[in-house]
This record gives structure tokens, sequence and C-alpha cells, in this order.
């Protein structure tokens, strides 16, 4: 006979009151206290799963975007922390720490030992005017302008040295407007380091000076603390704060994003140029120039067809070409044929060594040497040019966009993959460049081999989504799911690019032909 759930459960662990003897309830209360100790455990299993998460990729670091006024509320935090240990005012605490480049530990340390000496040193004194202003003084003859005006207002630091109002105002202004001073304005009276604080600013400049010296306070705040650094792109005014130093950059490429869209390298300032460390770049850059004749004309725009010889110029940031006149298509970069990529036989990003037989006497070997460089520059020189293409020719897509919305009935939003497909274009491109000045530098291992086999996965994938995105407008709908997969995958591609060469650059596990540190 069938029984019920609850009769199933009952038969074999149900007791009623009577049946619960000591025996039982001592049972019972054991198994209570073992769950009551299983909270240990519970927590570890939960710091466990915390543990589990997804760890930040090893290209990737962390930073903050500040602008114009989360800065000067950095510098308040700062001066108030401060002056509640010194026992200084505002204005004082916050030149100290200027002259000490916002080093709170330093500062303190110097001036525990000795504040005299601190504050002499830095411009202050032991006297200090904690409410200047303007005075009338009879008698009184202006150094500057002779003027002698009894009803004329002056006005003087603590150090004494009194000038008329006008010109003191004069005098800031072509300081702070002209010469771009602002946290070190010294007294007018030569010799006199006495050092004009923020007090005396607000009570004489006008309000447009003003402005610009607080946009100058905050930019020596952030020339003067290395985990600063302001957003390269022009007229931006944000700044990023990365605790990246200058010691690590032979490990790690801090690139960033600013607000405004910028991704640029934290340590150098340049464009974003992973994987190549700062210092390769800067090699590969000063070599580039040094060879520049030699550039010039590996970057020319046209070449010949390796079939009829017919000149051919790059429209589009594609590299599969073909021949309008005989139909042969080819690749730009390495003029092989174009059958061959995409296959077992594809090795265009790879430059093969030349044995030393070959190499031998010194003009073989200043051949093989021009031979290599023209190799991994003509690489690193198309890609450059095929992401500028690519931008090109997503502006022209934009008018696509508005066709394939009306012809194909897509809104707005389903044909933004037009434009997630050329953002990752240019990101792929600008990888890519950089990869080959990254390998110009590498010495040859099974490393290099297995980086050369990323770069040549992405490469591949860039130019199959390059080849798509070309395609005419009435095409584009069809290829729409293709497109979309290619990105996704060209995505995936550059993120195992960048985080094997990451985590070599911080296993120190690569090998370069020259000193990066």
């Amino acid at each position: 006979m069938a029984m019920s759930s609850d009769e199933e459960y009952g038969s074999d662990q149900m007791m009623s009151d009577d049946e619960l003897d000591a025996d039982s309830l001592g049972e019972l209360a054991g198994n209570l206290d073992s769950d009551y100790d299983n909270d240990a455990d519970d927590d570890q299993f939960l710091e466990n799963m915390r543990d589990d998460k997804p760890q930040k990729p090893a290209y990737e670091v962390d930073y903050t975007t500040l602008s114009d006024a989360e800065l000067r509320n950095k510098q308040k935090e700062q001066v108030e922390d401060v002056r509640h240990i010194l026992g200084q005012p505002v204005e004082q605490t916050a030149i100290l720490l200027r002259y000490f480049k916002w080093q709170k530990e330093r500062l303190i340390d110097k001036y525990m030992d000795d504040p005299d000496k601190v504050l002499e040193d830095a411009g202050l004194g032991a006297e200090w005017n904690d409410d200047p202003k303007l005075e009338k003084v009879r008698g009184f003859s202006c150094d500057i302008c002779c003027d002698d005006d009894a009803e004329m207002n002056t006005y003087s630091m603590r150090c004494g040295h009194r000038y008329c109002a006008d010109c003191y105002k004069q005098y800031l202004e072509n300081k702070i407007m002209s010469e771009g001073e602002s946290g070190r304005i010294q007294c007018p009276t030569d010799g006199c380091s006495r050092i004009v604080d923020s007090k005396t600013v607000r009570l004489l400049a006008s309000p447009k000076v003003l402005a610009r010296y607080g946009e100058l306070l905050n930019r020596t705040y952030v020339d003067d603390k290395p985990n600063l650094r302001w957003c390269p792109a022009p007229e931006c005014e944000f700044a990023v704060d990365c605790a990246v130093r200058q010691t690590e950059l032979h490990k790690i490429i801090p690139t960033v994003v600013c607000n405004c869209g910028l991704r640029f390298c934290f340590g150098c300032g340049h464009n974003d140029h992973q994987p190549c460390p700062c210092a390769l770049m800067k090699k590969w850059l000063k070599k580039c120039e040094d060879d520049s004749e030699t550039a010039n004309w590996i970057s020319a725009h046209t070449k010949e067809c390796p079939k009829c010889v017919s000149t051919i110029e790059k429209n589009g940031g594609c590299n599969h070409m073909t021949c309008r006149k005989c139909k042969h298509e080819f690749c730009w970069v390495c003029m092989g044929p174009w059958s061959e990529h995409g296959t077992n036989w594809y090795n265009c990003n790879r430059f093969e060594e030349k044995s030393g037989e070959e190499a031998r006497g010194q003009q073989a070997k200043s051949r093989a040497s021009l031979e290599r460089y023209l190799h991994y520059y003509n690489r690193y020189a198309n890609h450059d040019h095929s992401a500028k293409l690519d931008k090109d020719l997503y502006v022209k897509t934009e008018k696509k966009m508005t066709s394939l919305q009306s012809s194909s009935g897509m809104s707005w939003i389903e044909v933004q993959y037009l434009e997630a497909a050329s953002t990752a274009l240019q990101q792929c491109r600008q990888t890519l460049k950089w990869t080959y000045a990254f390998a110009f530098y590498l010495q040859r291992n099974n490393d290099t081999y297995i980086f050369e086999d990323n770069q040549r996965d992405l490469e591949m994938a860039v130019e199959q989504l390059s080849e798509l995105f070309e395609k005419p407008a009435d095409q584009l709908a069809a290829s729409r799911k293709e497109m979309v997969d290619k990105t996704a995958y060209v995505g995936h591609r550059r993120r195992i690019l960048l985080e094997d060469t990451a985590n070599g650059l911080r296993d120190e596990r690569w090998q370069f032909t020259t000193d990066i540190r």
C-alpha cells in the first residue's frame, strides 16, 4: 500500500512528546551543537566563494579618474589632516605640504625635529598674518610706482615689505597669468623668500586671476604627486590616480582610460601601446625616427601586383587584396597568395631567421639586420595605417547604418553592432601594431613561438572581421550574426594575447635583446 509523504517520514522520524526520553533529547542536543559548530565552516565556505570570484586580467591596473573638484577636495582633506597634527593655520599648512611635495610623513618628521627651520625653509617664518587686510599709511611712498597718495590702499605681509595695492595686484597677476606660478609666489622685494598665501591672493586678485590661481594649484598638485598624471588629451581636465611606480614599468604596462575616452599609458603618457613595455616603445620609436628614409619608403601607400605588376593603392583596412586587372588575390603585408592565409601555411607574422652561412660577412649581416627591421616595421606601419582606414570606413558606415535601418526594419540599437565591430577593429589594430615592436626585441625561444602563434591568431581574426566590415550596405544585414560573433572572437583573441604577455612581463619570463629596466 502506498503511503503519503507525511506518513512515510512519520513512520521513521516523527515521535510523540512522550517518546522523547532523556537519551533522545541528549542526541538531539548534540546534533544541534554540531550544527552550530558548522557555522565556522560555513563562514570559511563563503570566504572561499569570495576568493573564487573572477580575477582582474593581468594586463589591467587599478586606477581612478579625478575631476577638478575631486582634486581640490583631496587637497583640502590632506591639508585638514596635517593641520590638526601641526597646529598651523590652513594656508600655512598648504604651503608646507606644497614645499614637501605633499609628502605628509616627511613633513611631519622634519617639523617635529625642528619646526623653526622647516617654517623658514618653506618661506613662512615664525610670524604669520592670519588676517591680511589693506591699509592706508600716512607718508608712505610705493617703491614700485613711487606714488605717495595718502588715500591709496597698501598691503604688506609679515615680512614688512609694503607696496600699494595696485602694484601688488599687478605683480600677482603677472606671476599667475603670465609666468604660471601659484604655490611658490614670493614677496615682490628682491631677496625676500616669504611665500604669498591664498588669503593674500583672494584679497588682491581679480576673479579671473583667482580662478587661474586655483587651476595652477591643481596643476602643481598633480605634478608633485607620483601617483597622479594629467590626461594627455587636448583640453581634457581630468587626472588619473594610479599606484604603479616608475620602477615597475619593466613588469607592467599601466594602460588607463580617461573619462574623456582616451586610452593611454600612465607610465609614459603615450597612447596605449600594450603589449610593448614603455622602454621598448621608446626604443622602437627612436629607431623608426633614425631610419626615417627607410620608414618613408616602407609606408608608401602603393605596391605592385606580384602577378601582373600593376600599381595598386590600398583604400581600406583589410589586407586581402584583389588586383582589378588580373584578379590575383594576395596579402598586402607579405605579398604572398591569399589562399595560404587562414591555413596551416599562414606565416605572415613570423620573421624567418637566416642561417649563419647566409649571414656570413659584415655586409651580409647588415643586410640581414635591415631585412629583419623592415619585416617588423612593415607590419607595424601597416596596422597603424589600417587602423586609420578602418576608422575612416566607420564614418562612411554611419550612412550604411541609416540605410540598413530603413531597408531591413532594424532599430537603431540593432544596427549598433557595426559600431562595436569598428571599435574592436581599431583596438585590435592598435594592439597588433605594438606586438611587432615587442617581437622585434624578443630573443628567439619557445616563448617567442607561442607569442607569435597568439599574434597570428589575432591577426587572422582581425582580417576576417575587417573583410566582413567592408561589405556593401545591402549585404550587412545578412552578415549581422557572423559579424557579431567575429567581433566577440577578436576581443577574445586580444585578451588571450595581452594576458600571456602581461604574465610573462610580471614573471620576467620574456628575454629581450636589449635592457628594458
